[in-house]
């Protein structure tokens, strides 16, 4: 006999339709199958075990997440963005030596644990392959390190947040270009395009380069023995602590959402090496609230 179902069937799941078994009862009964209107799906009991396990996992992450940022909700504009900066400031800072390191794991291929992804690129190369040479991969500055002369010192010249593994020669194409529309196409990185004054990434990654400006930008306010770091809509800011160009950093954040390689690498800096995190990841909306 068929039975409707319209309710909990596990802790945290939602199911309706119409059952073609009854529910099983026992803890180590088979499975059951419930027919919807477009399909048929059989469940066992660990399968919604494990569902469970996992939604229940996701709810304390979004809590956990929910509880860091609790001083910054509700606000919006300067105040939104002193909030976030007093968050996410005084964070654990690695050596640059340490960061090579870290970007095996911050920028790992999640087919290939062996390799590392390309930011610019997207291609995937040993992790053992990085140094200065051709064909190597080193670490990029995505908020160029000579807007504001920092360097390779601790704090912005080692923040996990916006440093990433590149191909050595793309790298050097970039130079310390402000990010904007147009150009030549790069061709050791097809898709990538650039000209005298700016660098426009490949579609792919272009949400993910004005995310960490935004965070550099919130993260480092001239509070500290750093230098204030701020986004214009300009392009050759040559050694001013400025990064362009804000208008189209909005749109490219805009354009390419945050994705599941985003979220993993907040995490793991967060986890592993600064415990702090990037919270236009966490929360996009947060950057049309600070600059729109």
């Amino acid at each position: 006999m068929k039975r409707t179902l319209f309710g909990t069937v596990a802790a945290g799941i939602m199911i309706f339709g119409t059952l073609a078994a009854p529910l099983p009862q026992a803890a180590n009964a088979q499975s059951f199958t419930l027919n919807e209107p477009s399909q048929t799906i059989t469940f066992s009991p660990l399968q919604l075990q494990n569902e469970t396990s996992a939604q229940q996992a996701k709810i304390a992450a979004a809590s956990q997440i929910d509880s860091y940022y609790q001083s910054a909700h509700g606000k919006s504009g300067p105040a939104l963005k002193k909030a976030l900066h007093d968050i996410i400031d005084d964070h654990k800072q690695l050596s640059y030596s340490q960061v090579w390191d870290a970007l095996k794991k911050t920028d790992e291929d999640p087919k290939n644990p062996n390799n590392v992804l390309l930011l610019y690129s997207g291609v995937s190369r040993s992790k053992q392959a990085n140094g200065g040479n051709v064909g190597q991969w080193n670490r990029e500055h995505v908020w160029a390190k000579s807007h504001g002369n920092f360097g390779t010192s601790q704090g912005p010249g080692t923040d996990l947040h916006h440093l990433r593994a590149t191909d050595v020669q793309t790298n050097s194409t970039r130079g310390n270009l402000d990010f904007d529309l147009g150009g030549n196409e790069y061709k050791g990185a097809p898709g990538n395009f650039y000209d005298s004054d700016s660098f426009e990434p490949h579609s792919r990654v272009k949400g993910d380069v004005a995310r960490m400006l935004f965070y550099m930008a919130v993260r480092y306010e001239g509070d500290d023995r750093f230098p204030d770091l701020e986004l214009n809509d300009k392009v050759n800011n040559g050694s001013a602590p400025l990064h362009g160009k804000m208008s189209v950093l909005l749109k490219w954040h805009k354009q390419d959402p945050v994705d599941q390689i985003e979220r993993n690498r907040n995490e793991i800096i967060y986890q592993t090496y600064q415990n702090n995190r990037n919270p236009f990841i966490d929360h996009p909306e947060w950057a049309s609230e600070i600059w729109e």
